[in-house]
């Protein structure tokens, strides 16, 4: 079967950079690039989608370059109108199996737009469900110097927008696996937002926060948080530089003998710290993960490379097995089997140097392993349209990768006999 697959989206949060209007079209292009760099998938079949709904961009508005729309954003009944036009039809274009991969929404239509059609199309949203699983692989990577369950774990999410969110939530899927229930594994998951921390006497809280809400006194101090609740992981995804600060790594260190300090805001200057300060801060103990990458670490005698919790581990990989399969939706659980699948390829040398994912220049490789786990997970939910199932995936995948590589087109010459 063929399927297509879109990146789309409408660019009002573009990472790092904010409402960029029609100009966030180089982002679903860029995502398509990867599916192909990453996972082989044929350039043919994936189609980069803009939707131009106008910007509340000040600047954009007033440049006289600015190709987009010139309106204030389009909401309400007008946008969701535009969404349902436009993926249905997409559906009655490519067919009802159409891969929809979505990206920079903004926050009030993100989550809203991934639960309304979640179940009807086979789509998923990368900024919540691709930076969970990728976040939680380094988590799982993390357990094995830990040396402990996830569901031994307490977490501080410092930001509680579209990726800490999914990254929590995708905690709990995995903590109710181990045997917790679902209500329990909430109550290991503390968030602070930029009004502080989430609690049940705030009246401000969106539908998804309020499952994290806490039966406690509120406060908008991060280190405050860390001292009464002693978590054993800090987890930033705010886009709020400094903010993991030495009294903060320090009272991580006092805690626990390995902290785990995941900084995955991007770009690197909007990072909660750095790699060297959570190293230096913690005598070395810290087990550090970040979004974008930073060198290596060489100092007193320790030697770590920090791992990078790169998207593009998670959604080519995905995307390449739902593909393969035809599965006609994409539910959590795939993300989640996407993340111990990663978690799985994280060696010993990895581990030894401090860093809880595989080389990112293996990434090809990386897929077909994540992909065939994806796979096989789809034929277990009654998901996948190619039937029967092969009996052996990873040839099945390998053998509908695309390669870039063509014979040459240099004729065969040969030497006229003397």
């Amino acid at each position: 079967a063929v399927v297509s697959t879109q990146s789309t989206g409408d660019g009002e949060r573009i990472l790092g950079l904010g409402d960029q209007g029609c100009q966030g079209m180089g982002i679903p292009v860029g995502k398509l690039a990867l599916y192909t760099g990453c996972a082989s998938i044929n350039p043919k079949y994936c189609l980069p989608v803009t939707l131009d709904v106008g910007t509340n961009n000040e600047d954009l508005l007033a440049d006289p370059m600015y190709i987009g729309l010139r309106q204030k954003r389009v909401k309400g009944a007008e946008y969701d109108d535009l969404i349902e036009e436009f993926i249905t039809a997409c559906k009655a274009r490519y067919g009802s199996s159409v891969l929809m991969h979505f990206e920079d929404f903004g926050n009030q239509h993100a989550f809203r737009l991934l639960s309304k059609y979640k179940d009807t199309t086979c789509c998923f949203n990368d900024d919540i469900q691709g930076t969970a699983s990728v976040a939680l692989a380094g988590i799982l990577g993390s357990l094995r110097i830990t040396n402990n369950k996830i569901s031994d774990h307490t977490f501080v999410f410092l930001g509680a927008g579209e990726a800490n969110l999914g990254i929590a939530e995708l905690i709990c899927l995995k903590m109710e696996k181990e045997g917790m229930a679902k209500e329990e594994a909430h109550k290991k998951i503390f968030m602070m937002d930029s009004r502080g921390l989430i609690v049940k006497t705030r009246t401000d809280l969106s539908e998804h926060k309020i499952h994290f809400a806490k039966d406690m006194a509120g406060t908008k101090s991060l280190e405050e948080v860390v001292k009464m609740i002693k978590p054993t992981a800090l987890i930033g995804a705010s886009a709020t530089p400094n903010t993991f600060t030495k009294p903060i790594i320090e009272e991580m260190t006092r805690n626990n003998e390995r902290p785990i300090i995941f900084a995955l805001s991007n770009p690197t200057s909007k990072s909660e710290c750095t790699a060297d300060e959570a190293y230096t801060w913690s005598n070395n103990k810290a087990v550090f993960a970040s979004g974008s990458p930073f060198p290596r670490y060489d100092k007193n005698g320790a030697v770590f490379e920090p791992g990078q919790g790169n998207n593009a581990y998670i959604f080519p990989a995905v995307a390449l097995g739902v593909m393969c399969c035809g599965s006609i939706r994409i539910p959590d659980d795939l993300f989640l089997t996407a993340a111990e699948a990663l978690s799985e390829l994280v060696s010993e040398k990895d581990l030894a140097v401090g860093r809880v994912y595989p080389r990112l220049s293996d990434i090809k490789e990386i897929s077909v392993h994540v992909s065939v786990a994806v796979i096989k997970r789809c034929y277990e939910l009654n998901l996948a349209t190619v039937l029967p199932m092969p009996d052996d995936l990873e040839t099945f995948v390998r053998n509908q990768l695309y390669s870039s590589d063509y014979e040459s087109f240099i004729p065969t010459t040969y030497e006229y006999p003397k």
